[in-house]
């Protein structure tokens, strides 16, 4: 198991320090974020949580190589993609799979994904897994499709970081039934509440956020907003606190708009505003590792982050990426305006939490500026 979250992250803690001592599992510590994928390359891990962005840059390096090499092999490998997607599909619904299908299958298999998971260090994958923050189904149709058996989890601190997974009958934009010992259901506004010995007393020497967070039933109160499928797998609508009511009145969640807008392959994250306000707009951060690959491929060299924000190639590029996402939400969800920034937002910062999630009254605070041009 690789190690490299901050010791914040609950989830990093469950991973790697008390999965350790409960199962005796080998950690490898990775001492920069920068390091984790040539790390996954010497190691090959058997399992892996990564928040979504750590998933996002990983498929994006794929289709980067992809891409390099040429309309052709990637025209091919998207159809390998359709062929996992579809074998994937009937073997989580427990179906037989066709005997051409199969065939077909194995040896794409043999021949293009097991290579690839090879070069990536997934290829003993045995349990991948994200949380954290919304993930693009796109994502985990990706992983799972070329054979990595990917699924999401769902949890906060409180809760010792997990109240659903649904690992090995995983369905992409789910994140499982209750683990077992907890409870989990919909208040009447759809909020999600669990309760549980996995459940936190409250906070430390802070009785009013404790009774805010934690009724007298011993409910935690997430302050997220979710819904039951009929197979009994919980999807994550939104933050129940976050979502964006505009100036007609339409309430829209920007966590869905925002993992959309960062699956694009040159965003590394970006912030949907529009409270009170009569459209939506955006802030898209460029990937400083992705961007500039880009931009080298096309002739577009010894430019910094900032100066590749301003590059109309880079922006065209950005736009086709916002309006492709853009098709996929009604005209009143969609984003009108944006801005492509050119600095980095780190983790701990006051854009980003510890464990990377947004703040957005820290982005709301620092490009105020920003924000007021788009309206403008």
């Amino acid at each position: 198991v690789p190690s490299y979250l901050p010791m914040a992250h609950i989830a990093e803690r469950m991973v790697s320090h008390y999965a350790w001592l409960y199962e005796g599992i080998e950690v490898v510590c990775v001492p920069d974020l920068t390091q984790l994928a040539p790390t996954l390359v010497e190691v090959r891990p058997h399992r892996m949580f990564g928040p979504p962005r750590v998933w996002e840059k990983l498929q994006a390096g794929i289709m980067a190589a992809v891409a390099a090499a040429g309309e052709e092999k990637a025209a091919q490998f998207q159809g390998a993609l359709e062929v996992g997607r579809q074998v994937d599909v009937l073997r989580r619904a427990g179906q037989e799979v066709p005997e051409q299908l199969a065939q077909m299958h194995a040896a794409i298999e043999t021949m293009a994904f097991l290579p690839l998971r090879q070069r990536v260090g997934l290829d003993r994958m045995e349990i991948a897994f994200s949380g954290a923050a919304p993930l693009p189904v796109e994502v985990a149709t990706f992983f799972r499709s070329i054979g990595v058996p990917f699924s999401e989890v769902y949890g906060m601190s409180e809760n010792t970081g997990g109240m659903t997974w649904s690992p090995f009958e995983a369905i992409p934009g789910r994140v499982g039934r209750p683990w077992p010992g907890s409870q989990v259901r919909l208040a009447e506004d759809g909020e999600v509440l669990c309760r549980g010995g996995i459940v936190s007393r409250g906070y430390f020497k802070d009785p009013q956020r404790t009774a805010e967070t934690f009724d007298a039933d011993g409910w935690l109160h997430t302050g997220d907003i979710g819904e039951f499928d009929e197979s009994g797998q919980l999807r994550i609508v939104d933050r129940k606190k976050e979502l964006i009511i505009t100036a007609g009145g339409k309430n829209i969640s920007p966590a869905n708009l925002e993992a959309r807008l960062k699956s694009a392959p040159l965003v590394a994250q970006a912030a949907v505003i529009g409270d009170n306000q009569p459209y939506l707009v955006a802030l898209l951060v460029l990937d400083p590792e992705v961007a500039p690959a880009w931009a080298a491929a096309r002739g577009i060299t010894g430019k910094s982050l900032a100066e590749l924000a301003l590059d109309p190639v880079v922006r065209a590029e950005v736009d086709r990426s916002v309006e492709e996402a853009n098709g996929h939400f009604s005209h009143a969800e969609q984003v009108k305006k944006w801005a492509v920034l050119g600095e980095e937002w780190l983790p701990d910062s006051p854009q980003l939490t510890a464990t990377m999630k947004l703040k957005r009254r820290g982005v709301l605070a620092t490009y105020g500026d920003v924000i007021e041009s788009l309206y403008a």
